[in-house]
């Protein structure tokens, strides 16, 4: 029987049922994850937490469509993604899902403009309306006068202010965010977290993080702690 939501529920956009991963290497075998079973609700700010080794980005890329599972399955909202070809994976990552990446991933001859536009350019957005979208974002994220710059002539802060833009400009369901202040330093990745933060709450998108800094797990209001593969604690903060 269908579940009925009420005023006060809210919906399940990552479903995570069973979960496992082995890599293969020739004939040795390294599971990564074992029976891996959560859900995560709209606007949620969760971190998959853990120690190197303990599965925590391999689970960030089979929700991101990245990578697929051994066995189980993974819907997004209430479409089975588990089981797509390549082409359909690669066709939920582009309408669907934000990725934000601890290496900021920009495009190094590119503008501030053009590296958050080029997501909207694959969705065959009109110039008019990539402009407008783009330039919004890039005000949102405090770079409105760094429209025109090149990486090589901001700083690590603002390169990833130009990734968290980047993400979110195609409007999606989930930013997927990979240690996103690994390469920053306290003071500035605390700033990058403030801005997720109130992005979260200002316009309801969902959060998950992987990674291991205390400070990230601070700011998270769910914590998914992963060790060998496995969940060992699953927890929602009190006041979050």
């Amino acid at each position: 029987m269908a579940e009925t939501m009420t005023a006060t529920q809210t919906r399940t956009v990552v479903d995570v049922r069973s979960v496992s991963k082995v890599y293969r290497v020739g004939k040795v075998e390294a599971p990564a994850l074992r029976g891996i079973t959560l859900k995560i609700q709209e606007a949620e700010f969760a971190a998959i937490v853990g120690p190197s080794g303990s599965g925590k980005t391999t689970l960030l890329n089979i929700i991101g469509c990245i990578d697929e599972p051994t066995e189980g399955e993974v819907l997004l909202g209430d479409r089975p993604v588990s089981g797509l070809s390549t082409r359909e994976r690669s066709e939920v990552r582009k309408n669907e899902i934000g990725f934000v990446f601890q290496t900021f991933n920009l495009v190094p001859v590119l503008s501030a403009f053009e590296n958050v536009e080029l997501p909207l350019l694959l969705l065959k957005q009109s110039p008019d309306e990539r402009r407008k979208k783009v330039v919004e974002l890039l005000e949102k994220v405090g770079l409105g006068d760094f429209v025109d710059r090149r990486p090589a002539e901001m700083s690590g802060g603002q390169q990833q202010r130009v990734a968290v833009a980047r993400a979110l400009v195609k409007n999606p369901k989930i930013v997927l965010a990979d240690e996103p202040t690994a390469n920053l330093d306290s003071a500035t990745g605390e700033g990058i977290l403030e801005l997720m933060r109130d992005l979260n709450r200002d316009l309801g998108i969902t959060f998950i993080f992987s990674t291991h800094d205390r400070m990230v797990m601070d700011f998270a209001r769910r914590l998914i702690v992963l060790h060998d593969g496995r969940v060992v604690e699953d927890r929602t903060k009190e006041g979050k």
